[in-house]
């Protein structure tokens, strides 16, 4: 295959010296300085996906889908074509992001550089070579090939190309066509709801499927419920074109350490994040419970949105540092993409956890994360949930040993797809159960936690969260450290009454 060839050209063809000088060595220090005594979370030999190590070989990955490099640079449209330059928005080479997101104990990253008029040109001429070179300097970390997607109509995405020769040419397909801003001279036919539909079909109907991830989605919202450049009518439009290719939005947006410079967590000024966690997602009944009760495969992740850390006077931490993704996979590009498409995520702020199983049961029959469990109406329909999750054990990137305080489950029910596509509350979405260190009990590294849901007589889907804070539900957040308000969630799994 192509890319594997040029990946190992590369190999054979740089002397160490040429390595190093590459890696840019005086950028790549300057940028793990504020990490030198620190300790990074590294990755554990026997983190299991279902506690036991079954599964196809399937373990928790940790990693991070949303990084800007150098490459989130700036356009001087007095010339034509426009002429690009490197590290205004973003500064640090991508292999730069690669080292720091080994050391904070990712296995797979992606650099999501947003675009600009004739972007597509660069992301395939100069930020493509990059990235073909950093995968030779840090093949540890699986680092996949996409962009930040300046979407029609709304504001940006995760656009994440599948790894073969020809994922380069598919990424510049797309962005050419349907990026909102890379046409020069600029075409507002290109920022509508149409044309983000006429994207998404074009994207389902490729034969290797790319996949798509709301960014910050109400970052623009000026209230509670109060929505912005994204809409719960487009995310259910986008989600009916394309359900394979359009599965979430980030639950923790990045830009976590803005109050630690004195700015808003997430950089979201205009209404605040809730323990981190987008409104869209921690507010019970809220808007993500109004996309499960309708049954839609619709999944959450955190990313870091590292464009410059907090100790050079930005908003960020490094990929890994503080947020990730955790995706139930093999080391492998494909199957890392499967775990996100379908949904075998969880994610945690501060490595409050590094593993997260629930499981629920019922006549035989067993589902997890992402999956259905079917049971019976003939019967009486009780389900056994288990909650299994393992503590750091040791530091995490500031220095703290995170407790985990208590954990919620979550229940709502699947009444079927809603006539409103505006609609963004699940009133049937209750916090059925919360547990303390006393409902738990310890089974190795891990943790679990049994309960029952008696009777279960209609459709649902069951969700965990956990946190290191007394809140009962998070709060609004101001000023205070990130460090000290640390959540994680689960995915749902799902019930099926029949």
């Amino acid at each position: 295959m192509r890319n594997k060839k040029a990946e190992e050209s590369e190999l054979s063809g740089l002397s160490r010296r040429r390595l190093v000088k590459y890696a840019g060595v005086g950028a790549t220090l300057a940028a793990a300085a504020p990490m030198i005594g620190g300790t990074p979370a590294q990755a554990d030999d026997d983190r299991k996906f279902g506690g036991n190590g079954g599964n196809n070989g399937r373990m928790w990955r940790a990693g991070d889908h949303h990084i800007h490099s150098e490459y989130s640079g700036e356009f001087d449209t007095k010339t034509n074509p426009p002429t690009f330059h490197k590290g205004a928005d973003a500064v640090y080479p991508i292999v730069t992001n690669a080292i720091m997101a080994k050391f904070f104990g990712l296995t797979w990253a992606m650099c999501t550089d947003h675009g600009g008029p004739t972007h597509s040109k660069v992301n395939l001429e100069q930020a493509y070579p990059d990235l073909l070179r950093s995968r030779v300097l840090v093949p540890e970390v699986l680092q996949f090939w996409g962009m930040e997607f300046d979407a029609p109509a709304m504001d940006h995405h995760t656009l994440m190309i599948p790894h073969h020769s020809d994922e380069a040419q598919q990424l510049f397909e797309l962005e050419s066509r349907f990026a909102k801003f890379d046409a020069f001279p600029s075409d507002p036919g290109r920022d509508t709801e149409a044309k983000m539909v006429e994207f998404l079909k074009a994207a389902r109907d490729m034969r290797r499927k790319p996949l798509v991830i709301a960014h910050h989605a109400a970052r623009s919202a000026t209230g509670l419920g109060v929505w912005g450049q994204d809409t719960p009518r487009e995310f259910r439009n986008n989600n009916n074109t394309a359900p394979d290719v359009y599965v979430g939005f980030e639950g923790a947006p990045g830009h976590q350490a803005g109050p630690l410079n004195g700015g808003a967590r997430g950089g979201y000024g205009s209404h605040p994040t809730y323990g981190g966690f987008d409104q869209m997602t921690a507010r019970v009944g809220g808007l993500w419970d109004s996309l499960l009760g309708e049954g839609r495969h619709w999944w959450i992740t955190a990313t870091s949105d590292s464009h410059v850390h907090w100790t050079r006077g930005g908003s960020d931490f490094w990929p890994g540092e503080y947020s990730k993704t955790y995706v139930a996979a093999r080391q492998d590009y494909d199957d890392i993409m499967d775990g996100l498409r379908n949904g075998r995520i969880f994610v945690t702020t501060g490595d409050l956890i590094t593993a997260l199983d629930v499981t629920a049961s019922s006549q035989g029959r067993t589902a997890t994360v992402s999956e259905t469990l079917v049971v019976s109406g003939r019967n009486r329909n009780d389900v056994d949930v288990e909650i299994r999750f393992r503590p750091l054990d040791g530091e995490n990137a500031n220095g703290d040993r995170p407790e985990v305080r208590r954990v919620d489950l979550i229940v709502g029910q699947v009444t079927g797809v809603s006539a409103n596509l505006d609609a963004d509350t699940n009133p049937t979405t209750k916090v059925v159960a919360r547990f303390g260190e006393r409902d738990w009990r310890r089974q190795g590294h891990d943790y679990v936690i049994k309960y029952t849901l008696r009777d279960v007589g209609a459709d649902s889907y069951l969700r965990v969260r956990g946190t290191s804070t007394d809140e009962m539900e998070p709060q609004a957040d101001g000023l205070e450290s990130p460090w000290e308000d640390l959540w994680f969630y689960s995915n749902p799994v799902f019930i099926r009454v029949r």
